[in-house]
């Protein structure tokens, strides 16, 4: 499905972000949806298809076999891109425990991306250009030191990619991309390899 936008104000004090975030965390949102701030707009993500879920808890379930006590593992979780103010909800996002032990007192406050160890999205067919592109540069931009790309809509194939050496512009020196099938070693702290061959397609 595609992505709804929600039409915003800026408000009579003319600060669209901050405006935004309140907004943002006075939301009903549906069981499953996803609100995201990008593009000066809050947009609706509808909830993904089952092999969507399915891979993440995948990746979740080998991310901790090898995960420090000090780092865990969290869905959900609102991040605030500050060079963009943009706020995004990865699947998954690895940070350090006592950063989300000393969160705001607001339920819905987000965490600064640039305190993610690693942030992990799974592209769905109405997203997934979104998380090729403006996600992609987002993250790189908060200096995020691990991006990983799960593409099932890649257009040479399915597609698990991941970006590191993160760059102020925008980009990341390095990345390495394997099809559905192939092994993906994934650096330290993690020291495992994600095992693709069992994602859904």
């Amino acid at each position: 499905m595609t992505p709804a936008m929600v039409e915003s104000d800026q408000g009579s004090e003319g600060r669209p972000w901050e405006y935004l975030l309140r907004t943002w965390q006075e939301l009903d949102v549906p069981e499953g949806w996803r609100a995201e701030i990008d593009e000066v707009q809050i947009v609706l993500v509808p909830p993904p298809h089952a092999h969507h879920n399915g891979i993440a808890e995948m990746v979740q379930r080998l991310l901790y076999r090898g995960l420090p006590d000090a780092l865990g593992i969290y869905q959900t979780l609102g991040v605030h891109v500050a060079p963009l103010d943009k706020l995004y909800v990865p699947d998954l996002v690895v940070m350090p425990t006592e950063l989300i032990a000393a969160a705001g007192p607001e339920a819905s406050d987000p965490m600064d991306a640039s305190e993610a160890l690693l942030i992990v999205e799974i592209t769905s067919q109405g997203n997934a250009r979104e998380d090729r592109t403006k996600k992609y540069r987002a993250y790189a931009r908060a200096g995020v030191p691990m991006y990983l790309l799960i593409d099932r809509f890649d257009t040479r194939g399915a597609m698990a990619t991941l970006f590191t050496e993160p760059n102020e512009d925008g980009t990341y020196k390095r990345s390495d991309a394997v099809p559905f099938g192939k092994p993906l070693p994934l650096p330290e702290p993690f020291g495992v390899t994600l095992l693709t061959d069992g994602f859904p397609g």
